[in-house]
């Protein structure tokens, strides 16, 4: 009897009609420099013109264990936009542009409708960043995943002028910290979100919590993570100083803020100055987390900051604003010894 590459799990047929099924979302988000896309053996993507001194930005990322939410809930149209998320915000701290943006997606047994989901959602992330969706590498592992499984991976390459760089280094006591709130977790620390609603707790996904306004929670761990590369690039384009921007992802505000942050310097924030999302609370009181293990895990409602002169504060929050952004002044930057630092004020 003969035995077919199929019979040992990998379709070579279903990855065709993926393929086919994504080009159109890929289309959507072409760049003009584009030469060369999706199907090839390599993307091929010229630099924009404009530039002087052009310096290639580049990111990688993955989604994490929200994955595991995803999996769950059997939804898999918003775990892309995370994906791209992760990595152009990322890409973004340094002023560049988000260029164009590819993706691995491995699973050990493809299921073209499932994947084509997942990668209409990496489309709309790359829509919102302004890159381009050109390529990336679909892999069946048949005995490697968890069946209906999958796992993700993304790489962004964005473009920046080398005098236009943002860097940190400009950063002075006295400049002021811009938080952008966020949608929820975004896409760090489910690992201890699951361990306490879905495991401690034994809730359902398809709960409604009186604290989440109606919402499920299966909606609120899966809103997508907000892209802010559009929202920093305008504030560069405005004129704003922007002196240091931050993505705040694993560790939290303590753990990200200072990346950016020259040494002898320190931000002190004050949570009192933003809206916490009521997700955490639950996660908080369902667990006995706390405080500390709460900042350094989560980014407790702030996605993205921005450090700029004070004298520019006031235009920069307009121009926010302006874009449906309920952006706040979130703290300042002092005197600091060594190391850059990041203290939150609270009430506990």
């Amino acid at each position: 009897m003969a035995i077919t590459y199929k019979d040992s799990g990998v379709d070579i047929e279903e990855g065709d009609r993926l393929v086919e099924r994504i080009k159109p979302a890929a289309k959507r988000t072409m760049r003009p420099e584009v030469m060369a896309g999706i199907g090839g053996f390599a993307s091929l993507v010229a630099l924009p013109t404009g530039y002087r001194e052009p310096i290639l930005v580049s990111g990688t990322d993955g989604v994490g264990t929200k994955l595991k939410v995803a999996f769950l809930a059997n939804r898999h149209d918003t775990i892309g936009q995370d994906l791209v998320a992760m990595c152009v915000n990322d890409v973004a701290c340094t002023g560049a542009e988000a260029l164009f943006f590819l993706d691995y997606f491995g699973t050990g047994k493809l299921s073209s409708d499932q994947a084509a989901d997942v990668v209409t959602g990496i489309a709309m992330g790359c829509e919102l960043a302004g890159a381009a969706l050109v390529g990336g590498e679909t892999a069946e592992l048949p005995g490697f995943y968890a069946p209906g499984e999958y796992d993700l991976a993304g790489f962004c390459v964005g473009i920046v002028e080398k005098s236009e760089l943002v860097d940190g280094k400009r950063v002075t006591p006295g400049d002021v910290v811009i938080g952008l709130p966020s949608s929820g977790l975004h896409s760090n620390g489910y690992s201890l979100a699951r361990k306490v609603l879905l495991e401690h707790e034994g809730r359902s996904l398809d709960e409604q919590p009186a604290e989440l306004g109606g919402r499920t929670l299966g909606e609120v761990l899966l809103a997508p993570t907000k892209i802010y590369v559009k929202d920093a690039l305008a504030l560069r384009k405005a004129g704003v100083d922007v002196r240091a921007m931050s993505h705040i992802t694993g560790g939290g505000l303590p753990g990200n803020l200072p990346r950016t942050l020259p040494d002898g310097t320190k931000a002190t924030l004050d949570a009192r100055t933003w809206e916490i999302p009521a997700i955490f609370g639950l996660i908080r009181q369902g667990g006995d987390v706390p405080w500390d293990d709460m900042l350094q895990t989560f980014n407790l409602g702030i996605g993205f900051t921005v450090v700029v002169p004070a004298g520019d504060e006031a235009k920069a929050l307009e121009l926010l604003q302006d874009r449906g952004i309920d952006a706040r002044r979130i703290g300042v930057i002092e005197q600091g010894e060594g190391e850059a630092t990041c203290d939150v004020l609270h009430i506990a």
